[in-house]
């Protein structure tokens, strides 16, 4: 067998190993028993979820926009005080899973919350008494966290896309008569949109994945119908159907996505990038205040509410937390080796074998991405349950499924992450080692590997963080009496036990601050390069 057809079948592999699943759930929604499920789900609770979804979306994508595009202008076309220390630390809310920062504001907002007590007894119930109070379990408070959560994918591409805004271009719309907030309007905002549409999308299909958030405050979305649907009302057929129209929306938001940037290029940077313009006085304050308040809502506020909540947990320092946080790495670096051993040899194939047939396989594979955690865990559910109808009894339970679950969801973000690496090495050496005789094999070992383990190392770490903060995949497939921080954290808030939620939340957060660190550094670093 040829090393091309090799690397074919690689590709091929990986798209099938992702599609799967999806497959599975088509099949499952189609050759299911009870046919008249669809129906009873229109009549009575599919309007709701899809509407609660709807309105989800809405909102959330609304305060992303006004949050991520806001300060991402701010920092990029002003100069102000602590301007490059709040470009990394508006980054900083990717370590907080929407899930846990519902857990941490709700012990501090609900109804019997020490913030809201607190609000009731010095406003002499003005400010926090029935009916005198933003209610976090409900719409509101469910798009707030989202939004908190998921604005920096918003700000990190529009962030770049208006620091390289051509003074050029400003100048020649200046000079037909447009300035000011026109300019802003008619010149920077159309430069920007593609990248601004991009990380729209992203808010778009985090939203209608989320799970954890979205349940806990009993907000009828479609991806809590899911699993509502399987482990409450234990209608697998129900749920894959469900499913399925989640994914047809999903799909919808990509196919529009991609539609609509490519009509929308942007145009490139004729000369200098434009200057930042110095903010003094109240200008210079305000800004500071609109940059600094995602930051503080988004990361500091939910980590302090965490760390006093831990202190006042009753039952105290619950050592099966060293339990959980090995079961969380093992499962996390197992499904993070997988994943990116995976990502890598697609990657390769993309290189050395650029076929169309290759290149599409790829982007099948990197699919996955977009497939909600539930969506996954009904479909995995699925195979199982034909792997027992055909007699594999041996394949049901175990860590395998939840680390092929894993490398469906993020073999994206390995993929990306191995291919942009592979990228910055010039193909001429490539050439030079294959006419030295070496193999494409040979070349990935002697050559590739050795420039390759930093992107190696971001990619592994992404991936294991990622796992880390995973849920609903997790809840559903992981083994009996084997649990995680996600899923204890999870269980713990819907007990109501929210200062034992509060340790494991504050480990993922710990934990997940690695790459996000970096992740910030590396803005910082652009950041002061004057973008």
């Amino acid at each position: 067998m040829t090393a091309t057809r090799s690397l074919h079948l690689v590709a091929t592999a990986a798209a099938l190993l992702v599609i799967a699943p999806v497959v599975a759930v088509l099949f499952q929604s189609v050759l299911g028993e009870g046919q008249g499920t669809i129906a009873h789900l229109v009549q009575t609770v599919l309007p709701r979820f899809v509407l609660a979804s709807i309105e989800l979306a809405a909102a959330v994508l609304t305060l992303t926009l006004l949050m991520g595009v806001g300060c991402a202008w701010l920092v990029a076309a002003f100069e102000f005080p602590l301007r490059r220390w709040l470009i990394p630390a508006l980054v900083l809310p990717l370590a907080v899973p929407a899930f846990v920062m519902a857990y941490s504001y709700t012990d501090a907002l609900d109804s019997s919350g020490s913030v809201r007590r607190g609000m009731a007894q010095l406003t002499g119930g003005l400010i926090g008494g029935p009916g005198r109070w933003f209610e976090i379990r409900s719409m509101a408070g469910a798009a707030t966290m989202l939004s908190l959560a998921l604005y920096p994918y918003v700000f990190l591409l529009a962030r770049v896309a208006f620091a390289e805004r051509s003074q050029a271009l400003a100048d020649a719309a200046r000079s037909l008569g447009i300035s000011g907030l026109m300019l802003w309007w008619k010149v920077t905002i159309p430069a920007a949109r593609p990248a601004i549409v991009a990380g729209a999308a992203l808010v778009l299909m985090e939203t209608l994945a989320d799970f954890g958030a979205v349940s806990y405050f009993a907000v009828d979305t479609l991806s809590a119908g899911i699993y509502r649907a399987w482990q409450g009302m234990g209608d697998s057929v129900a749920a894959a159907r469900l499913a399925v129209i989640l994914l047809v929306g999903l799909g919808a938001v990509a196919w529009v996505e991609r539609r609509f940037r490519s009509q929308l290029e942007s145009p490139p940077r004729v000369g200098r990038a434009a200057p930042r313009r110095p903010l003094r006085g109240a200008s210079a304050f305000w800004a500071v205040v609109a940059c600094a308040t995602p930051v503080v809502l988004g990361f500091l506020a939910p980590v302090l509410l965490l760390v006093r909540a831990a202190g006042f947990a009753d039952e105290g320092f619950d050592e099966r937390i060293w339990s959980w946080t090995l079961n969380s790495a093992l499962l996390g670096a197992s499904g993070s080796v997988v994943t990116v051993a995976g990502a890598l040899l697609a990657a390769y194939a993309v290189r050395f074998a650029p076929g169309a047939w290759t290149v599409w396989a790829a982007r099948v594979a990197c699919s996955g991405y977009a497939l909600p955690g539930v969506v996954i865990a009904v479909g995995m559910l699925a195979i199982l349950q034909l792997a027992d109808l055909v007699g594999m009894h041996w394949l049901r339970g175990g860590l395998w499924v939840l680390v092929w679950a894993y490398s469906v969801r993020f073999f994206s973000v390995a993929f990306q992450s191995l291919q942009a690496g592979l990228k910055r090495i010039s193909p001429a050496m490539d050439s030079s080692a294959r006419s030295l005789g070496e193999a494409p094999g040979g070349v990935l070992r002697r050559v590739h590997w050795p420039l390759l383990k930093p992107s190696l190392g971001v990619a592994a770490l992404l991936v294991f963080v990622d796992g880390l903060k995973e849920l609903p995949a997790t809840l559903v497939l992981r083994p009996f009496d084997f649990d995680t921080l996600a899923v204890v954290a999870y269980q713990f808030a819907s007990d109501e036990r929210l200062a034992m939620a509060a340790a494991p939340s504050l480990v993922i957060v710990a934990l997940a601050l690695i790459p996000t660190g970096w992740l910030a550094w590396r803005v910082n670093i652009v950041g002061s390069a004057g973008a």
